[in-house]
This record gives structure tokens, sequence and C-alpha cells, in this order.
């Protein structure tokens, strides 16, 4: 395939959401490849782009001077024709409470593998809905990255909760040089760790988080390393907790949870534990939210990869999918019979 070959995505494929769209728009800029992604969100009861959607792409557009057509809400069919990516400083504003995250999952690795290097102050939502938590991307997803060669810093300066958002994040994003192929197929799993945070609230409420999450484990045989309670500053009152098991070589391991009007504190600091030990008794030193984060990074690396996963989740099987696409990688899934999954990526040279 030439450079400037066009690259068709159906945007309904696997899971069909969001991530498709991120993931497509990443690599293009990385590879500086035109694509054209039709059935965007299809399967889906309000299908096509939505704020969120629109907020990454733009914001990876404004990074490398692509042109982008049917960029709308609604839109089922999009063309994003990449320039070339300039290190840079930027504000970037998600909208309301649209996740920071999901925007750095495209952000990050598209400045970062093009060679450049930018600083970022982000608006938008730090601890909400179907994204992670920016503790968990601080404390899980950048070792993770790291160790692969991806280097970022990343500072809260407020947090942004549902529905009013406002959070600021700082981000400053290194070029990347070699990335580094990993072999991780097992590690020993460290005590875990634990961040209760709470904004515009009693300091009870973050303590009775961290209680909650503390007594779930202790009362499955697992004490903790280490704990920090702290209030931040936010413009609407919310809360978030995250349990993590991380080493420098692995595992890269976390649950996250926040709080909802009406969800008692201890409910939430539950619901991060047990999601947690989920991950963690499966002695899979991968959890499933890094496993889908990682592999459109493998490919670039110098030699083949492999990781032992918690479990095979639909992100990752279209992001192999979506990445192999614009890569030509080859990759192989092992499924064991205990759930968890050997993942293989190969690039191609």
């Amino acid at each position: 395939m030439q450079k400037n070959e066009k690259i068709i995505i159906d945007g309904s494929y696997g899971e069909g959401g969001g991530q498709i769209l991120r993931t497509s728009v990443a690599l293009s800029a990385i590879m500086g490849i035109p694509i054209e992604i039709v059935n965007i969100r299809a399967k889906r009861d309000n299908p096509g782009l939505r704020p969120q959607h629109i907020g990454a792409i733009k914001a990876v557009a404004s990074l490398c001077d692509a042109t982008v057509d049917n960029l709308r809400i609604g839109s089922d069919r999009i063309f994003f024709n990449p320039g070339k990516m300039k290190s840079t400083s930027l504000r970037l504003d998600v909208g309301t409470a649209g996740s920071v995250t999901l925007l750095l999952q495209a952000v990050i690795p598209s400045v970062s593998l093009s060679g450049a290097e930018s600083e970022l102050e982000i608006i938008g939502g730090t601890d909400v809905k179907l994204g992670p938590t920016v503790d968990y991307f601080a404390k899980v997803v950048l070792p993770a990255y790291r160790l692969i060669g991806i280097e970022f810093d990343i500072e809260v300066r407020r947090r942004g909760y549902y529905p009013y958002g406002k959070g600021i994040v700082r981000v400053r994003i290194k070029p990347a040089k070699d990335l580094k192929p990993i072999n991780i197929l097992s590690s020993e799993n460290p005590l875990p760790s634990i961040i209760s945070i709470c904004s515009n609230l009693p300091k009870s409420v973050a303590e009775r988080q961290f209680k909650a999450a503390k007594d779930y484990l202790s009362n499955k045989g697992i004490s903790l390393k280490d704990f920090e309670i702290r209030i931040e500053d936010s413009v609407s009152p919310g809360t978030s907790i995250l349990v993590y098991s991380v080493g420098d070589q692995g595992p890269f391991i976390g649950g996250d949870a926040i709080g909802e009007r009406g969800k008692p504190a201890e409910e939430v600091g539950r619901e991060a534990a047990k999601l947690f030990l989920e991950e963690y008794l499966s002695n899979a030193p991968i959890d499933r939210h890094i496993g889908d984060m990682i592999v459109t990074l493998l490919p670039f690396a110098k030699s083949e990869s492999r990781f032992k996963v918690s479990r095979v989740t639909q992100h990752l099987s279209t992001n192999l999918y979506i990445t192999s696409i614009f890569t030509k990688c080859q990759y192989y899934i092992d499924q064991m019979k205990d759930g968890t999954a050997i993942v293989s990526v190969k690039p191609m040279r």
C-alpha cells in the first residue's frame, strides 16, 4: 500500500464504538495515511458521532494539521487526512464532562510515535463514566507505556466530575525513540495501594470509600502497601477511588470507581476493590484495559511482543484488528481455560 493511499475503516466492526475512531485517527496521524471511517457507531442506540468523539478527533487533527470532512454530531462517516505532526503547546477543551483520559488514549501515541513533543492543557472530565479515571491513567497506564518506550508526564490541576466537568489536566508528551518489545507472561504481584479522592464534599466521604475498599480486600486476605486520602479542588462535587498494583516490569493492574448522587461511599469503595481483585486473582500481569491500550503501540517495537492479559475484551480484539490494517502486523490470541489469554504481536518489517 502506498503511504498516501486511503484506508477505509468500518466503524461498526467489533464493539463498534468510539474506540475504533480514536485508534484509527491516532494511527492515521502516526503513519501519515488518510482514512475514511464509515458506519460510525451504526449498531448503537444513538448512532453516529457524539460530542466526546468529535473532541478527540479535533484534538489529534489540531496537532497534525489534518483536514477533516463531515465532523458533526450524528455523522456516520468522516474523512481524516493527516498533515505533519508538530511539536506545540495547546489548550484543548473536551467540553462539559467529556473524558480527558479517552482523549489522551488517542493523543499520546499519535504525538509520541510521530517523534513530536507537546505540552497540553486539557479541560474536561477527569473522573467520569465509561472512561478510566485520571488516577488510573497516572498510576497504571503511564508506567505500562513507559516500559514500552512512551514517555509522558501528567498533572491534575483540578478535578472534573459529571455534569459540569471543567477539570484541568496538564500533560507533557515526549517523542518516542525506539519502542521496546515486551514479554510479560508472569510477575510477582506487589501488595495493592489505594487512592481515594473527594471534591466539594467532607473528607469523611473519601475516608469511607477507602475503608470499604480496604475491608473488602482484607476479608479476602489481602493487605495494603500504601494509601492516600485527599480532598481536591473541583467545580462540582464528586469522588473517585483507585486500587492498583504496579511493578517496574509488571504487573499493571487497577480497579477504579466513581461516586454518583445517591450511591453510598461504601458501595463505591467496594466496587473498585472488587474490580481490582478480579484482575489481581487472575494471575495475569496485564489487566483487561491496559491490554487493549498497549496493542496499538507494540507493532512499532523492534520485535515480537507477548503478554498475558486477564481477559480478552471486544476493545482488545477490535484494536488488534484495526492496528493490523494499518501496520500489517501479525497477531495471535491463545485463550487459556481459566479465561486469561496470551497475546502475541509481531511487527512486519
